[in-house]
Formats: C-alpha cells, sequence, structure tokens
C-alpha cells in the first residue's frame, strides 16, 4: 500500500479550483457575487477572448483595505460568517458566497491581480497571485471600490484549456450568467464588454416598474408587454415576479429564470412546479417565459449543497411548490381572456405576400401561422370531428356530454348573450357578426374584430367550470359494483392510507387490504371519481404515491384530475362544424369575457385572434 502523505497547498487549491471554477462563466459568476455582497451599485465587465486571456470584473462597493486584502486571496477566509460562530450560522446565509475559495481558487490557476480601496481610506492597495504564488500588498491608484483583473485562465492547468468552447460559445455563457444576476438585483447597474465592444449595458432600476424594465431590456419588450404579475405570501416565504401569457410560449424552457434569495438558480423541484402550474395551459413540448422571485428566511434554505451554488434545498419543498402553483394560476387568472400580443402581429405576417414560401422558416422562429400546420399541435380539436356525426352529440363521460351540448340553451347563456345592435363600448371580444366555415366566430370590436375559434373557446370554458367542482371539492362519486384491489409498493401503499381522508375529499376512497407481504400491500378502491370512468386507477395510484412522496403534499391528486378533466372538456365541447345562432355566438364571447384563462385553450393554443383597425388599415396601405 502507497504512503499517506498530504497534498502541498498549491494542489489543494488547484482541486478547489477544479471545483469552483469550471470556464470563464464560472469565474465572472464568483467574482460578481463578491461585487454583489460588497454592495455594489454599479458593476462592469470585460472580457478578451472569451475570457480565456482576460477577465476584468470592476465595482464601486465598499471595498477593503490592506489588512483585508492579503486575507481575501487566503482560503476559507471570508466577512461573511461571524467570528466565533462554531459553523452555527452556515444554514443561516443572507449573501451570494461566504466560503472564501472563489479568489484563492482562481489565483492558483491563473494571474490574479487584486486592487481595492475602502470607503473611509485615502488611498488603493493592490496583491497579485501567480498560480498561486502571492506576492505582498503594495500601493496603488484606484476609487473606492475593487477591480479584479484574471489573465490567461488556467494557464497553470493546461488540461482544462482543451475542454473550453469558442470564443463566443464562453462569451455567450458569461453574458447568460451576467443577464441572471443582473435580473436578480435590478437596482445594480451592469454592463459586459467583449474585446472592447460593449455587449449591453443595464442602468440601475427601482421599484416593480423597474424590475418589469429590467426584464424587458433582457428577455426583450415582448415578455414585457405580455407578462402579469406574480405575488404570494405565506408562513414568511414570499414569491413574486412576472409569468408569461400561455399564448407567448416557446419551444425550449431556456427563457425561464428563478431567483432565490437574490441567488439565479436551475432548480428541478422549482422547474416542476412551473410545469404544474402551465400544465392546463399549454402543450407539452411548449414552454412559458417567466421570472419569479423568492425570499426565504435563511433557516429555511441550505444554499451549500453544491460547490457553485447554483442548486438550494428547502426546508419545505412542499410550501414552495404550492406556493409557485398557486401563485402562477392566480396571476393568470387574473389575466382573464387576455392573448398575447404577438399572436395578431404573427397572424398579420400570415397576411403579407410571399408569406407561404417561407412558413417552414417562420415556423423555426416561433411563427403561429406556421406552427398552425403543425397537426400534432394545432389540429387536434379538428381533428377528432367526425365528418358523419351530428354536431349537436358530443361524445364523453356519462352526464358530461348532455350537460356540454346544452349549455348554448341555459337561460345563463341566453341572459348574457345581447343583441347584435347593442353597444360595442364595454365589450372586449365584441359583438358577432358571422361564423366562418361553421368553425370560427367573426366579431366586431370598438377598433377592430376578433375571430374566435369556437371549439378551443369551448373547450377552455368547460374545463374551468370542472376545475372549480375540483377545487370546491364537489366531485360526484361513483361506487364501484366490485371494489378494485390494488397491489402496491408497501411504503406507497401505506403513503396512500395516511392520506385516505384527503382522497376521500377528491372522490378517492381507500381501504387497506391485509397485511404486507415481500414489500408489497394492497389497497382496495370502492369509490372513485365519476370522471375517472374507465381510466387505469392502479397506475394512477401508483403515481400519485410516487408524487407525494417526493413533493409531500396532496398536491398531485388533484393535478391528475385536472389533467383528466381538460381531456374530457375537449370530448364534450361545442365541435367544430356545427351551426351557431348569433345569439349562441355572443353567448360565448360573453362567457369568455367573464372566465378565467379564456385567452387560450387547454392545449396552449390561441381561442381568438384580434386584429385593430390601424394594422388593418396599414395592411392595406391606408397607413
Amino acid at each position: 500500500m502507497a504512503d499517506i502523505r498530504r497534498l502541498s497547498e498549491e494542489t489543494i487549491n488547484r482541486i478547489a479550483a477544479g471545483e469552483v471554477v469550471e470556464r470563464p462563466a464560472s469565474a465572472v459568476k464568483e467574482l460578481v457575487e463578491n461585487a454583489i455582497d460588497a454592495r455594489a451599485r454599479q458593476i462592469n465587465v470585460s472580457l478578451g477572448n472569451g475570457g480565456k486571456t482576460l477577465i476584468l470584473v470592476e465595482d464601486d462597493g465598499h471595498g477593503m483595505d490592506a489588512s483585508a486584502l492579503a486575507l481575501a486571496i487566503e482560503r476559507h477566509a471570508t466577512s461573511k460568517l461571524p467570528e466565533g460562530d462554531g459553523g452555527n450560522r452556515m444554514f443561516q446565509i443572507a449573501s451570494l458566497g461566504f466560503r472564501g475559495e472563489a479568489l484563492p481558487s482562481i489565483g492558483a490557476v491563473a494571474h490574479l491581480s487584486l486592487t481595492s480601496r475602502a470607503a473611509n481610506s485615502d488611498s488603493a492597495h493592490q496583491v497579485k497571485v501567480d498560480g498561486g504564488k502571492v506576492s505582498d500588498v503594495a500601493p496603488a491608484a484606484g476609487g473606492i471600490g475593487t477591480r479584479v483583473e484574471v489573465r490567461d485562465l488556467f494557464f497553470a492547468t493546461p488540461a482544462r484549456l482543451k475542454f473550453l468552447k469558442s470564443d463566443r460559445a464562453e462569451t455567450t455563457a458569461v453574458s447568460d450568467i451576467l443577464k441572471r444576476l443582473a435580473m436578480a438585483h435590478p437596482a445594480i447597474g451592469f454592463s459586459l464588454t467583449s474585446d472592447g465592444r460593449k455587449t449591453f449595458a443595464y442602468p440601475p432600476e427601482t421599484g416593480e416598474e423597474g424590475q418589469l424594465k429590467r426584464l424587458g431590456a433582457i428577455l426583450g419588450r415582448d415578455f414585457a408587454d405580455n407578462a402579469v404579475p406574480v405575488m404570494a405570501e405565506r408562513e414568511g416565504v414570499r414569491l413574486y415576479g412576472f409569468a408569461g401569457l400561455p399564448t407567448f410560449n416557446h419551444a425550449t424552457a431556456q427563457k425561464q429564470y428563478l431567483v432565490v434569495n437574490g441567488r439565479p438558480v436551475r432548480d428541478k423541484l422549482l422547474n416542476g412546479a412551473v410545469r404544474g402550474a402551465y400544465q392546463d395551459f399549454l402543450a407539452g413540448n411548449r414552454h412559458p417565459a417567466l421570472a419569479l422571485f423568492i425570499d426565504v428566511p435563511p433557516d429555511a434554505l441550505d444554499v451549500n449543497v453544491h460547490p457553485a451554488k447554483t442548486e438550494v434545498r428547502f426546508k419545505d419543498a412542499g410550501l414552495i411548490r404550492s406556493m409557485i402553483v398557486g401563485g402562477l394560476r392566480a396571476a393568470l387568472a387574473e389575466a382573464g381572456h387576455r392573448a398575447s400580443t404577438t399572436v395578431a402581429g404573427q397572424t398579420m405576417a400570415a397576411f403579407r405576400p410571399g408569406y407561404a414560401n417561407h412558413a417552414n422558416d417562420a415556423g423555426r422562429q416561433g411563427n403561429f401561422a406556421a406552427q398552425n400546420n403543425r397537426a400534432q399541435y394545432f389540429q387536434a380539436p379538428i381533428d377528432t370531428q367526425n365528418p358523419n356525426q351530428d354536431p349537436n352529440q358530443n361524445p364523453g363521460a356519462p352526464g358530461m356530454a348532455e350537460a356540454a351540448a346544452a349549455w348554448l340553451s341555459t337561460p345563463q347563456a341566453a341572459a348574457s348573450a345581447m343583441s347584435p345592435d347593442a353597444s360595442l363600448a364595454g365589450l372586449p371580444l365584441g359583438l358577432a357578426r358571422a361564423q366562418l366555415h361553421e368553425t370560427y366566430i367573426l366579431a366586431q370590436t370598438h377598433d377592430g374584430f376578433v375571430i374566435v375559434d369556437q371549439h378551443a373557446a369551448h373547450e377552455r370554458l368547460v374545463y374551468e367550470r370542472m376545475k372549480t367542482q375540483i377545487a370546491e371539492a364537489v366531485i360526484k362519486r361513483q361506487i364501484l359494483l366490485v371494489p378494485e384491489i390494488a397491489e402496491l409498493e408497501a411504503d406507497a401503499a401505506g403513503l396512500l392510507l395516511t392520506r385516505a381522508g384527503e382522497l376521500a375529499d377528491l372522490g378517492f376512497v381507500i381501504e387497506d387490504f391485509g397485511p404486507a407481504q415481500a414489500g408489497r400491500k394492497a389497497v382496495m378502491l370502492r369509490e372513485v371519481p365519476a370522471m375517472l370512468y374507465g381510466a387505469d386507477l392502479k397506475a394512477m395510484l401508483a403515481d400519485m404515491a410516487e408524487e407525494m412522496s417526493e413533493l409531500g403534499a396532496g398536491l398531485a391528486l388533484k393535478e391528475k384530475l385536472e389533467d383528466i378533466a381538460g381531456t374530457l372538456a375537449c370530448h364534450t365541447s361545442v365541435r367544430a362544424g356545427r351551426r351557431l345562432s348569433i345569439e349562441e355566438m355572443n353567448a360565448l364571447l360573453r362567457d369568455m369575457e367573464a372566465t378565467p384563462n379564456s385567452g387560450q385553450c387547454n392545449h396552449g393554443r390561441p381561442t381568438y385572434v384580434e386584429l385593430k383597425l390601424a394594422d388593418i388599415e396599414r395592411l392595406f396601405g391606408r397607413r
């Protein structure tokens, strides 16, 4: 056996550097976080060759004096944990960095120069670290704040250079890191310069409007125009931010930004909560754009679970998830029938000459009309239509089809319908003028017109009614003539039985069915929600038990029921191809105006397209 020996300080620092500094973007993140913790109001970053040859971070924070400067480049030296704490405050971290590894780690693999001047000091001081070799602290010229210069990153570990990407890719990674931090701290100004060219500069912003302005600068003006505010607070946890409308969606989740206590993170729990909140608004291959900020008491959050601090762990993960789902759904409900402004713009583009020749290319850019050609995404409601079927008959679960088919003739719907001669003032979706191809309603508004997909619109209305029943726990139960026995893992079965009361409130009545054997245990299903007629109940129970185990909450069942309700709503709503009277069309429009989330169907498609008179005039050259 080889002799055990201590590693040299130089080797230890290079190993630490491998954990903390993976690429130039990692070094920038650590240095900028230090500047934020120093209460800087302006942070400027400059790069050379994507950060390979130069990283320069300058801030106007409180700075350091000569003695602090000497300690700053030592491992495990920090100002962010109190002296004599004994580790008790390690799980109550209120700053972004605290371990004191970034500067010595960078200095171990690069040429590091650190110049700083404290606010109460008459002069600045400088210290240099070259591949782990530290120079003496010396006087230098500099203003209040800190200037960190990193040259020839990884010169001391050449093998790491082979794994770096192109200059452009590394610059893009730095830009993404910096934008996430700029989004998390709108009160601080940020700028990035790459090879002498200014990439972006964000001035400091204040207040809610300032935060939205910063988000708009980073995510684009379309996001600012199509985002709704999100706000929720419970048990000392605060959730706020902005979420894009469902019809303002994207092919990837790259425009989803999550910030916890000022720290941008990528967390599976948070991403899963976002998917859960949008699950009945978007198809599975589309993703919303949003920026959410969560403030949690420091003792309820562990930020020391990843060397780069990109992951966090919550003390009560179920509370966080339920707040995100509830907060997002409440915000989207407040938007009412509103749809994204980009839908109209994309529709106008479809009218322009030559558009058809470029439809496929436009689809890759998120063009709505081009997406319309994707059968699996947009034509599902039409494909379910049987040409030989009586349009007044709708298949579906017992009782649901009849209720949906009779909706247009109810007294409530008739009362909400208005005469075609009524005033257009105060009617966002206007008054119906015609029905096109027995599928689309054409309505005139006070400053343009809207085209409504009657099936998609009514699908959303029916679905929202079903969701209300689920939320109010007025779900109709169906007693099984022969109880069904579901054999599950013993732990899963035990978890379901401990929450039997909650399951009963939502329509599931389960009982214990004998002792566990060989790690398996059976439960008996006596009653199920009526809307689950014909579903694979055993598989659903297993899935719910797995989600409850992971999330520690009873939210999983409600989400399953809502998912099934969405499928039922699609099959029990007014079909494309059904001829409607003017009164029926107006009744549908009025109900859309009064129903949350009616701007999109359950699959994320817009239920209507609005065109302003000014847009139409431009189309015909009148403007």
